[in-house]
């Protein structure tokens, strides 16, 4: 194939516009399926991304394309997650194309994930291609979409196209665009070889499999091979492309996409972003990567079963080998024993990555609060990165405290703007614009801080605007804020996986909402529970949650007052006594309950 034949691309669009329908219909119409192998959805393999709906691993798959003026052309095409917790995919999907297909729902409109992707596809200059898609259905506002994309990404009403995946009505346009707009791959077939790894997961049978993009030079089965990140020297074993079904080759040159396997079985010696070359130019300069994806939020992942650590431990050190966004350490707790501090992404990417642990590897799971990293400054010099509030250093060792602030961008229709307003301003938000995109539509931006946004925000703001807000977000920096700890004590006891770090001014109303929960959701024991919440040795709120009673002069039928009064002291040590060596049960659900905020 030559390299003027070749168009490398993307889908992008927010969260269910219909990116993976869009796919399924260019499968459909280049032949790549037949009517046996034929389903919805197909790049969407895993389970979870099935139920859900959702897209949450880029795809890569190659085909091949007839155009009107009888050329035929290689496509390598790349189906992109939409949820703000999966961009990391996006941005490594979008290093190894020139161009992008951005799908607009026309019932929905441009929306934050919309306006986010296309930033990332403008900041690696490449060319756009606006497509509105489900204009069949009669909810669709196609004017006022186009309106839009004319004023918010920039584009002509002449460049947007027209489309219907249900339908399938505009996709041959939309194939015959790409071959027309998207340039071709830049690079030199006689020059040393350079290829970019952006994506790597791990295979039982085969080791890590590497997807690359030749950006230089060729590759062919059997070249000894050099990885410029982690210096490892190996064989090419296997080469060669989804067609979408695995197709082996003895070579890719380049411009093009494909899957090189070396029998590493370590996926920490093929690193994403590293630059492939041959061993005998190994002196070749490297490719520039993408940034090294950071954690957002922290939560503690326990076994409900301490016999199950050793379980868990591995089955997280497999997740990992396919999602490299995830990251553990051992810690342990008083009160729930041995288990890990995960990194996540978001939200979204904890609750995946918990049920996939519990679905495909059978585990019985208890997730304590989420957290950010803190940056906690020491008189005597030391700065701190804080994620457990098990290590918050004593107040008279801080000199000060940071937290992070991220920049969330709304999109929301203009009525719910005063319940919106409400919502950013009670999670110490700072308003840094507001716009009118549409007569009916604004865009809100707000400095968060993150500790705020990882709670239930989402939740609220769905609620708030019934279901019609989206929101986009990115880390910004650090900034200078009032933290303490709070711990819960029963009866007295710290419970350390129930401790959180709160600013001081939400002290008061954090600490009496969540005794509150507390109080509904432990089960009643034989003797009586103080629930506190605690700020070093003051007390902030209580509740106390009463013990069963049973009734133990109801056998008495007479006699004198003495009989009675020596059945209830004989009661009242007994309790006394199970309540300094009673085990109090904590439920998963008294965890996540430090995951809501008060209404």
């Amino acid at each position: 194939m030559f390299l003027n034949s070749i168009r490398n691309f993307s889908i992008i669009a927010h969260i269910d516009h219909g990116k993976s329908s869009l796919a399924d219909c260019f499968l459909e119409l280049t032949q790549a399926l037949d009517d046996r192998t034929k389903r919805d959805r197909f790049l969407d393999s895993m389970d979870l991304e099935r139920e859900r709906g959702i897209t949450i691993k880029a795809q890569t798959v190659r085909l091949n394309f007839q155009s009107a003026d009888g050329k035929n052309y290689q496509f390598n095409l790349i189906d992109t997650p939409g949820h703000v917790d999966f961009s990391y995919e996006v941005s490594r999907s979008l290093s190894a194309c020139e161009g992008v297909v951005l799908v607009v729902d026309a019932c929905q409109g441009i929306e934050a994930q919309t306006m986010a992707n296309s930033m990332l596809a403008l900041e690696n200059n490449l060319e756009i291609i606006p497509v509105i898609n489900k204009i069949d259905l009669p909810s669709q506002k196609t004017e006022e979409v186009k309106q839009q994309l004319k004023n918010w990404i920039g584009v002509k009403e002449e460049e947007i196209l027209l489309a219907s995946a249900k339908e399938k009505i505009g996709i041959r346009e939309i194939l015959e665009a790409v071959v027309k707009k998207i340039p071709v791959p830049s690079g030199d077939r006689d020059q040393a070889l350079q290829a970019l790894i952006f994506d790597s997961w791990f295979d039982s049978y085969q080791g890590v499999i590497a997807l690359c993009r030749i950006k230089q030079g060729c590759i062919q089965k059997g070249d000894s091979i050099y990885l410029k990140g982690t210096g490892r020297e190996c064989e090419v074993l296997k080469l060669g492309v989804f067609t979408p079904f695995i197709s082996e080759l003895n070579e890719l040159k380049t411009g093009e996409v494909g899957f090189v396997i070396t029998g590493i079985k370590d996926i920490a010696d093929i690193r994403v972003g590293d630059t492939i070359t041959h061993k005998a130019t190994k002196d070749t300069p490297p490719l520039e990567g993408f940034k090294k994806v950071k954690p957002m939020v922290y939560f503690g992942i326990f076994p409900v079963s301490s016999d199950d650590f050793e379980q868990l431990k591995s089955a997280l050190e497999k997740l990992r080998l396919n999602d490299s966004s995830l990251t553990f350490e051992m810690e342990s707790s008083k009160v729930l024993g041995f288990g890990f501090r995960c990194g996540f992404l978001g939200l979204l990417h904890q609750e995946i990555v918990q049920e996939r642990l519990e679905r495909e590897f059978k585990l019985d799971l208890i997730t304590t609060a989420p957290s950010v990293i803190y940056k906690i400054y020491l008189h005597k010099g030391e700065v701190l990165d804080v994620e457990n509030p098990s290590l918050f250093p004593d107040p008279t060792q801080i000199a000060r405290r940071e937290e992070p602030f991220v920049m969330a961008q709304i999109h929301a229709p203009s009525e719910y703007l005063g319940g919106l307003l409400k919502l950013c301003e009670d999670k110490r938000g700072e308003q840094q614009g507001l716009e009118y995109i549409a007569s009916n539509k604004i865009i809100l931006k707000y400095k968060i801080p993150l500790n705020e946004m990882i709670l239930d925000f989402y939740d609220q703001l769905k609620s708030l605007s019934r279901g019609y807000a989206s929101m986009d977000y990115e880390l910004i920096d650090y900034e200078e804020a009032d933290l303490v700890k709070m711990d819960i004590l029963l009866n007295g006891k710290a419970i350390d996986a129930l401790s959180v770090i709160v600013h001081r001014s939400q002290v008061q109303q954090k600490g009496r909402h969540l005794v509150k929960r507390l109080k509904e959701l432990i089960p009643r024991q034989q003797f009586q529970v103080a629930i506190q919440a605690a700020i070093g040795s003051k007390i902030i709120a209580r509740e106390t949650l009463g013990a069963y009673r049973k009734d133990v002069t109801a056998k008495l039928y007479g006699g004198d007052v003495t009989r009675k009064q020596k059945l209830l002291k004989k009661q009242k040590a007994g309790k006394k006594r199970m309540k300094s060596i009673g085990q109090i049960e904590v439920p998963q659900k008294a965890f996540m309950a430090l995951m809501k905020s008060e209404k």
